[in-house]
């Protein structure tokens, strides 16, 4: 036999147990390729293949046969695979035979048998059709309906008088319980009887003659009877007399066998109701097996146990019938409360809510279950959004007065605050600067609208793809069966589907809306109207955002309309998300340019220089606006789908304008280290918060006189125009950062026009002095003292770009000046003279070199 083929496997069998020539339905693997490929079906031991109708590869149809053990397997045997295993057994029913003389619960026919010895009961030959025509058991009760026995032999008859008669049938319908050596028996006797029909009618009249003689026998006794009384005449009154004796017997014999008569129509009674009962146990049995295969959850079964009880009990007219369905009718209306009930719980998975709704269609629930879900999650996914913002609400509230209430007060807690929000205030600045560093946020510090707009996302992210795919489904009906019957109910489901649509969208816009104004009123609530901003606002009160808080939002809302989009959600309906996205990246890049502007941290305590005589300050500030580019990066590149944060020219002079000011703050910053002995004393040592790596190969030495400083300040100043400023044009062009060099040519100026500015600017001062000297009607002695040193530093220093016009007001406001008459006031003014031109000296030469 060919082994090409896996062997066949039988996983299962319906029903598991019945009597004798059950029809049952095999399934299982590898059952055959066809009819012919299948040569062997034993159930119990008995071989079942002549009764066998092969369906498919999965599928067997046949009958079972008086089995020799009560249990066993089902084995399939095919050409190609051989013979097969089972991993479920089959049990037959078997009756026990109940002899005439064995006592019984339930009353019994008696067998006909003839008393009287000596005599031969033979069978009328005036019968056409003998009860038992093969003389051996017949079976009382019949196992096989008529139906089922028209189905399995389709135009045949049982009967052997039938021209369409079938042996097969007859043998099925009174004798499927006899072995085959009874059957044999029964062959052995037809063909005796066979026999006897060949002698013609002679035998008729033969096998007739013992009832005649017993009618003969029966007459004359009766009649020798009545004669030997001798008193009547055979008129008459001899019938009346013999009709008054067997009337008189029939009421004694009534009068005897009352009770037994009446225990045989209470067996006959009980019998017929446990015969009942039997039958149609299912359906008696059905309310208390509903109740148990809820308990356990198995509702499948549930739902193919009543669909089966509606079918077959549905239209009954039998009262006992219709009072257990109605039973089973209020325990399905429980089941219907009891799914629906579960299928709004919330949370709740797809796969469960699929789940209820198939079950709520299949005992079809009043109402439209999916819609209901799908309102009822939609309500719980809202609450959820506003519940967030409430709890987090209520935790910070929590952790403030917690914070309070562990803040003892102390005399100096005042200054200890302000010291605290100073050294705060300058570290703020650059640790925003290092989130692509070692230097991230944690957990911790982490404010309270980040971590809301966190929690927010992932929450929709969690349950609102759920919410869209139950829509999908319910609108393309896979939440219902596609089975034949059920095609009405889907296309009808189809229909409400569609109908609802806009009111889906409906809704979906509004959670797609609360979730949008939340984000902003936490992360942009000055973006925001009086009425939303205190609906979905209220989080002044925590602070403002970094700019690396506002990146790492600008992250997640991107995730979040990412995951949205990849849902197939229209897109017309997550326009206010991408709005959202880009208003975040423009305020990003404005925050951390305003950090950046803060360059007062930039001014050190030290003078670190290099070998060429040039101070650290640029690599600082360089350094600075390198790690705020960095860490502004990924906001300013666009993903698929975004608008550049510089599109709108409104934008683009924003940021060229806040570029000025930041490159405006750090020549301040030049010029206060230039001008100002000790620097930076109200600023942190920016060095100590660099990496070490930055500030390796300089050196720190302390400029000894301001004369130092100021040569320190211009070699370093010469270098920004050669270099400094040039690299910082490269890193905005590479960081998409508009228009570079207009910001840097601001602070470019040319040599030649340096004496024609100056010329002009001191013109205007010149006059202005003289104007305000007018004005001024009388002098303290040191206020004269203080006017004639000042008008003489400003046109002593400006001596190089005077013009006739200037000179002139030079002159005019020394004459309205009064005179210094006492010889202590020349000697202070002739002091102090001296003294500036000592410490301006380094000064002085500059201006009075024309270039």
């Amino acid at each position: 036999m060919s082994r090409g083929r896996p062997t066949p496997q039988v996983t299962g069998i319906s029903p598991k147990e019945g009597v004798p020539w059950t029809k049952v339905t095999i399934r299982g693997e590898n059952l055959g390729t066809s009819s012919q490929d299948l040569i062997g079906l034993t159930i119990c031991g008995h071989n079942c293949l002549l009764t066998a109708d092969w369906i498919s590869h999965s599928k067997i149809i046949c009958r079972t046969g008086p089995a020799k053990d009560d249990r066993g397997d089902i084995i399939v045997t095919t050409r190609l695979g051989g013979q097969g295993t089972s991993t479920v057994t089959f049990r037959v029913i078997k009756f026990i035979k109940i002899d005439i003389l064995e006592p019984s619960a339930v009353w019994l026919e008696e067998f006909t048998t003839d008393l009287r010895p000596g005599r031969n009961k033979i069978a009328s030959p005036l019968s056409l059709r003998p009860t038992n025509p093969l003389g051996i058991f017949m079976d009382s009760e019949k196992q096989i309906s008529q139906e089922e026995l028209a189905e399995m032999f389709p135009g045949m008859s049982g009967d052997f008088t039938s021209e369409t008669f079938s042996p097969i049938w007859y043998l099925i319908e009174n004798h499927h319980s006899c072995s085959f050596n009874t059957l044999k028996v029964g062959a052995s006797n037809l063909r005796k009887q066979a026999l006897r029909k060949d002698e013609g009618g002679l035998s008729c009249v033969k096998g007739g003659l013992g009832t005649f003689f017993e009618a003969q026998d029966a007459l004359s006794a009766i009649h020798q009877k009545l004669e030997k009384e001798g008193t009547k005449t055979v008129e008459g009154s001899m019938t009346e007399d013999v009709e008054y004796i067997l009337d008189k017997a029939n009421t004694c014999a009534d009068a005897l066998f009352q009770d037994v008569l009446h225990r045989k129509d209470k067996a006959d009674a009980t019998r017929n109701a446990l015969g009942i009962l039997q039958r149609f146990k299912f359906l008696f049995n059905l309310p208390l097996t509903i109740d148990r295969n809820i308990q356990k959850g198995d509702y499948d079964v549930v739902i193919n146990d009543y669909e089966k009880a509606k079918s077959l009990f549905g239209n009954t007219e039998v009262h006992i019938f219709q009072k257990v369905y109605a039973e089973v009718e209020i325990r399905i209306q429980s089941l219907q409360c009891l799914l629906l009930e579960k299928l709004l719980e919330t949370p709740s998975t797809l796969h469960d809510q699929k789940r209820y709704i198939r079950y709520l269609s299949d005992i079809r629930a009043p109402g439209d279950p999916a819609w209901q879900c799908i309102v009822g999650q939609h309500h719980w996914l809202l609450q959820l959004m506003l519940g967030c913002r409430e709890r987090f609400f209520l935790q910070g509230a929590e952790s403030r007065c917690a914070v309070a209430s562990n803040w003892p007060e102390h005399p100096c807690s005042s200054a200890t605050r302000v010291a605290r929000s100073e050294v705060q205030h300058r570290t703020d600045g650059f640790h925003s600067t290092m989130v692509h560093g070692n230097l991230a946020p944690t957990k911790e510090n982490v404010q309270p609208q980040v971590q809301f707009a966190e929690a927010l996302t992932n929450a929709v992210l969690s349950h609102l793809p759920s919410l869209w795919k139950l829509w999908i489904c319910y609108v393309n009906g896979s939440l219902f069966s596609e089975t034949g019957e059920k095609s009405d109910q889907l296309e009808k489901a189809k229909r409400i589907a569609r109908q609802k649509q806009n009111d889906f969208r409906k809704m979906l816009t509004e959670l797609l809306s609360v979730l949008v104004k939340l984000l902003r009123g936490a992360l942009l609530s000055h973006s925001m109207s009086g009425t939303d901003k205190t609906k979905y606002g209220g989080w002044e009160g925590y602070g403002e955002l970094k700019s690396h808080d506002i990146a790492r939002q600008v992250s997640t809302v991107r995730e979040t309309g990412e995951g949205l989009a990849g849902l197939d959600i229209p897109a017309d309906m997550l326009v206010g998300l991408q709005d959202l996205t880009l208003d975040l990246r423009i305020h990003a890049v404005t925050v951390a340019l305003q950090h950046a502007a803060n360059v007062k941290q930039l001014a050190i305590t030290d003078w670190l220089q290099n070998n060429q005589g040039i101070a650290s300050l640029p690599f600082h500030f360089e350094q600075h606006i390198r790690f705020m580019l960095q860490s502004l990066q990924d906001v300013v590149k666009c993903k698929p789908g975004e608008v550049s944060v510089f599109l709108q020219e409104s934008n683009q002079k924003m940021v060229s304008d806040m570029c000025v000011n930041i490159v405006q703050a750090f020549m301040g910053c030049l010029e206060d280290l230039a001008t100002h002995p000790y620097p930076g004393t109200d600023g942190a040592h920016f060095t100590q918060e660099l990496p070490s790596r930055h500030t390796g190969g300089l050196n720190g030495t302390l400029p000894s006189s301001p004369e130092e400083r100021l040569l320190l300040v211009l070699n370093t100043c010469r270098s920004l125009a050669q270099h400094d400023f040039q690299a910082l044009a490269q890193l905005l062009t590479m960081h998409e950062f508009p228009n570079p060099n207009i910001v840097l040519e601001v602070f470019a100026m040319s040599r030649e026009l340096v004496s024609r500015v100056l010329s002009r600017l001191i013109e205007g001062v010149a006059e202005e002095m003289a104007r305000l000297l007018q004005c001024v009607h009388a002098f303290s002695t040191h206020g004269t003292v203080q006017a004639h040193l000042e008008l003489y530093a400003f046109q002593h220093s400006t001596s190089a770009f005077h013009t006739p016009r200037s000179r002139q007001s030079f002159k005019q406001a020394v004459t309205l000046l009064p005179q210094i008459n006492t010889g202590m006031d020349r000697k202070l003014m002739a002091d102090l003279v001296n003294r500036f031109k000592n410490n301006m000296k380094l000064q002085l030469i500059c201006f009075q070199t024309v270039p």
